[in-house]
């Protein structure tokens, strides 16, 4: 019997990762892993570009991933990007780039989706308890902050701050001295103090760091025999006065590994502030992080555990946040699909790609009327943005701009489905299925999806849309708006027909 192996790649700002496991029922159990210090982040210039000399350190380090990666499934590989990315003006191209190399997409996420898969990671690992607890995940260009209670996070944020940058800017060529320090911790300040009434209320019995500084930190303070082997805010008030003293890190002689000096001095500035404004006694620190959390989330959304696919759980929450009508956003879907599912036939239906597009139309139909919430007119516009914008945990940014951009299209100009002047085919078949659907059910009451049949023809971008004749003869505003939508896909360089039939 084959193994059951998932891979999850961290594209950090500071390392990137490749952990690769073994699923045995709900559980994983490491096979290998692959880390390489590439500091993305301090490759990002004044600017905001990744410069050449960073983008070549990471290619070479992706190079090798891919090697291991090599015949892996499309839907056992995730592959996600962190806070360099998120904020690089040509990440774009550097993603494109780096997915030419790995084999795999990849998803750039959201502070908060990383802070929701960091906790994730972090609780898997921990025995279930009957109390809050705080994870602090300190990066290298951002630290997330979330306080969970067993699975479930309760309260999330993403600071902008994180070893690596704070490193750069406040403690260029290692040099550690007191008015620095201050000004590090100035900065941590000003971000914790965002976050420090709420978490105060929500409140926390554990604390727990994940990620390599709080890993080095804690090994220190261990070493220098002022801990168990957590941290506590004496230990690290004693590494900073030390650092001071000397006037760097590299002189004390901490066993650390030699990449993890270089950082050391931002990411200790940032854990004391916020041992400080959160009043954190002790905390412990652990082995997981993101990319456990990701390896957890791909499970989830294979069926593979009990927590549902948190994508789902978003689309149900956004409906009711919203106020969609949910019989109308049924009616939406009930007939999209249908029709998505016939000009399907002859495809690989159990294809990662053809289960994906079914599932984005899906999310379409039950939230592309979210905008009417803000206002009726241009509603569409409305549920785009805010699914362009919001945080929506489980998606990244990549999968929020194509649920965007196929919801904007359901009415009006189909040039908004284009990107860089060209559109692909499976956005083009999602699209015609989604406006279909939309236009056929605008009387919002029940209609048979037996009454029409969608059939892709021999150019996959020519269709055509075969309607009960009975039917539409007595829908002649129908039968008015199915010309224009004719019309409309002649502009697009594609062809939808529509033929009346005395028998569907």
């Amino acid at each position: 019997m084959s193994l059951d192996i998932y891979a999850a790649v961290d594209l950090g700002s500071n390392s990137f990762h490749l952990q690769i496991a073994r699923a045995v029922d709900s559980s994983l159990y490491p096979l290998d892993a692959l880390k390489e210090t590439v500091r993305l982040g301090a490759g990002v210039t004044a600017e905001k570009s990744i410069d050449v000399k960073t983008a070549e350190r990471a290619f070479a380090t992706l190079r090798l991933f891919a090697e291991r990666l090599r015949g892996m499934p499309r839907d056992r590989v995730r592959v996600v990007g962190t806070n360099a990315l998120r904020v690089a003006k040509n990440a774009h191209e550097f993603v494109r780039e780096a997915e030419t190399i790995l084999g795999y997409p990849i998803e750039v996420i959201a502070g908060r989706e990383e802070a929701r898969l960091i906790y994730l990671g972090v609780s898997k690992s921990l025995p279930l308890a009957t109390h809050n607890r705080l994870v602090i995940d300190i990066g290298g260009g951002s630290t997330e902050f979330i306080i969970g209670y067993r699975l479930k996070p309760k309260l999330m944020d993403s600071l902008y701050m994180g070893c690596v940058s704070y490193s750069s800017r406040y403690f260029e060529s290692g040099l550690v001295d007191k008015r620095r320090f201050k000004d590090a911790q100035l900065a941590a300040r000003k971000e914790v103090e965002q976050i420090r009434a709420a978490f105060a209320r929500e409140g926390w019995r554990e604390a727990y760091g994940s990620s390599g500084t709080a890993k080095a930190l804690a090994n220190v303070i261990a070493e220098a025999g002022l801990s168990g082997g957590g941290i506590n805010r004496a230990g690290l008030e004693w590494l900073r006065d030390r650092a001071i003293k000397a006037g760097n890190f590299d002189s004390l002689g901490l066993a650390l590994k030699p990449d993890r000096l270089p950082v050391l001095a931002g990411g200790l500035a940032i854990m004391l502030t916020a041992f400080e404004e959160l009043n954190i006694t002790e905390m412990h620190a652990v082995d997981t992080a993101l990319r456990d959390g990701v390896l957890h989330d791909m499970l989830g959304r294979l069926g593979r555990v009990q927590h549902a696919d948190i994508r789902e759980v978003t689309v149900q929450h956004f409906a009711r946040r919203y106020h969609a009508d949910p019989s109308q956003a049924q009616r939406v879907r009930g007939l999209a699909l249908s029709l998505f599912d016939q000009i399907s036939a002859g495809q690989d239906t159990t294809s990662v790609a053809f289960q994906g597009a079914r599932r984005r139309l899906a999310w379409a139909a039950e939230l592309h009327e979210i905008g009417m919430a803000v206002a009726q007119a241009g509603f569409h516009k409305h549920s785009a943005y805010i699914l362009a914008n919001a945080d929506m945990p489980g998606f990244s940014k990549r999968e929020q701009a194509s649920l965007a951009r196929l919801v904007i299209a359901q009415r009006g100009k189909l040039s908004k489905l284009l990107v860089d002047g060209a559109l692909a085919d499976d956005a083009l078949a999602e699209a015609l299925c989604l406006r279909l659907a939309v236009l056929l059910s605008r009387s919002r009451r029940p209609v048979a999806s037996k009454l029409f049949k969608l059939a892709r023809l021999k150019d996959v971008r020519s269709f055509e849309l075969e309607v009960d004749a009975a039917w539409l003869a007595a829908h002649d505003l129908t039968d008015y708006e199915l010309q224009q939508e004719v019309e409309e896909w002649r502009g697009l360089q594609a062809t939808l027909s529509v033929t009346r039939a005395s028998a569907v």
